[in-house]
């Protein structure tokens, strides 16, 4: 779920940030009564996400403006679609053309890998999740998108659950010490996640008795070794060097999750363009 007080906040701050304080070829061009029909279309296939989003952008710029969603949020679009038709003031229409197209591409790009991911593991038990790999500010949205694309949200922020990694555990002193600390001082239901490098400290992760157990640049060999040593005593995360050409093997190994940072830091854009219909 996305809160419209932050996607106004963040709209807000693109919106400035783009036009500062004045749109010098749209403002000097055209007068406030000239209107136009424009449409959004798909220059590629994949999953779309933000629509509704970018709608607001519109709104937000300000002007007279509606739009005619004709493809929604998690549904396939086919390149050569036409996702959705505006109609209003010319000078909304170009104002907001580019925010709104970045946030929408970049949120369909997020969607459309997910899927990919989530179809590349189908028929296994892995979950596809995404990381705190994010850009800054634009959390929400990163997140959101992964669960239009069928994937699952990892922690949203540091809150949310007591992860050990390995600069933890390393500054600490060690697995063991680390999690008996944690446990005198969180409360009953915050879980505990450990990161592990070998098959030893996986055994000293289940000893300890933790919830959720991170696989960190394991080889397949080793992840099958970790799902038949843990035998459902914790949940599995595999993680690091996760590929289109690995994905499916790391999840053949049995292990429950596994996340992808590059879903978020270094997804492409999908690729969509706005036209302005030509006036007959």
């Amino acid at each position: 779920m996305l809160q419209q007080v932050y996607i106004d906040r963040l709209i807000t701050t693109a919106l400035e940030e783009d036009i500062h304080y004045v749109d010098v070829t749209t403002d000097n061009l055209l007068d406030d009564a000239h209107t136009s029909e424009a449409y959004y279309l798909a220059k590629d296939s994949g999953v779309l996400c933000g629509i509704d989003i970018a709608k607001r952008v519109f709104e937000l710029v300000g002007g007279a403006f509606e739009m005619d969603i004709r493809i929604h949020d998690g549904e396939f679009v086919q390149k050569g679609d036409v996702i959705a038709v505006m109609t209003g003031s010319t000078k909304t229409l170009l104002k907001g053309e580019r925010t709104a197209l970045n946030l929408l591409q970049h949120m369909s790009g997020i969607a459309t890998a997910t899927r990919h991911c989530v179809d590349l593991v189908a028929g296994t038990k892995a979950k596809i999740t995404d990381t705190r790999k994010t850009l800054p500010g634009l959390r929400p949205i990163q997140k959101y998108a992964i669960t239009v694309g069928g994937g699952r949200n990892h922690r949203y922020n540091l809150s949310d659950g007591a992860m050990l990694k390995d600069n933890h555990v390393d500054a600490f002193g060690g697995i063991t010490p680390a999690v008996n600390a944690l446990r005198e001082k969180i409360g009953h239901m915050v879980k505990i996640e450990v990161e592990v490098r070998t098959l030893e400290e996986l055994e000293e992760a289940l000893a300890a008795g933790v919830e959720i157990i991170m696989l960190d640049n394991m080889s397949c060999e080793d992840m099958a070794k970790a799902v038949q040593m843990t035998d459902g005593r914790a949940m599995l995360e595999a993680s690091g060097n996760v590929t289109e050409e690995t994905i499916r093997s790391i999840a053949e190994t049995g292990v429950d999750i596994i996340s992808l940072g590059a879903l978020t830091h270094s997804v492409k854009c999908f690729d969509i363009s706005m036209r302005i219909s030509e006036k007959k």
